[in-house]
């Protein structure tokens, strides 16, 4: 698939997934960790790829292993950058990311995130980081 059909669905992406956090209650103010998902069958790529992720000003973690269901190994790693919903933001990433992949060889696998709101008032959360009974 060619990078700008690639970059034009991850765009639509882009605003399904903020329009579904905000229509859940998230909160639009928030900041929130964005982590942008990488994942290749050869690790050197993948390697060049988190190396040039953090040139760009992201965090990277460190790569994983992980086994498909198929039994064939995959590499994969996040680029990590904290920023409000914003569309725009998430857009120019979006590009300079699918460009990257492109440029290494690997595989963009998109973006997520976590709700982020007040669904629970605070006596609820104090009762979960004790012992999980209520006082």
């Amino acid at each position: 698939m060619s990078i700008e059909r690639l970059l034009k669905e991850q765009l639509a992406e882009n605003r399904d997934i903020v329009q579904a956090l905000l229509d859940d209650g998230s909160d639009p103010d928030a900041e929130y960790t964005i982590e942008h998902h990488f994942s290749s069958t050869n690790f050197d790529r993948l390697e060049k790829a988190a190396v040039d992720a953090f040139k760009f000003g992201f965090e990277v973690n460190d790569a994983e292993e992980m086994e498909l269901e198929d039994g064939s190994v995959i590499f994969c790693f996040d680029a990590i950058a904290h920023h409000k919903l914003d569309v725009a933001l998430l857009d120019k990433a979006a590009e300079q990311l699918l460009q990257l992949a492109a440029k290494q060889k690997v595989d963009y696998d998109g973006w997520g995130t976590y709700f982020v709101g007040d669904d629970m008032d605070d006596d609820e959360e104090d009762d979960e980081e004790d012992d999980g009974f209520p006082h």
